[in-house]
């Protein structure tokens, strides 16, 4: 079973993990609980948002690997050419072919 929560109902659980991770006297626990605390706004915020960036990720490793592909290319208008093809959703069907 899979739990979603709000982001209300999740908004004091990262205070909490942090508080309880400074107080174990770990110090990789303790130095992880301070920048949860620091980054719980944008915790909450993504959980709000319900989305995660695995989409853009998706994107960033697409454009790697088009730049790799396009490496040959002596004009560097031709290479942003082919990363906008490539990423740019136009989907283009050659004649003949399905």
């Amino acid at each position: 079973m899979i739990l979603r929560q709000t982001a209300d109902e999740a908004a004091p659980m990262p205070r909490q993990w942090a508080a309880d991770a400074s107080l174990s006297g770990i110090e990789e626990f303790s130095k992880l609980g301070e920048k949860i605390d620091r980054r719980r706004f944008d915790i909450l915020r993504t959980i709000r948002s319900g989305l995660s960036n695995a989409r853009l990720e998706a994107v960033n490793n697409r454009i790697k690997t088009t730049i790799k592909i396009g490496y040959g290319y002596r004009n560097l208008g031709n290479r942003i050419a082919l990363v906008m093809l490539k990423c740019g959703g136009l989907n283009l069907r050659l004649p003949g072919r399905q």
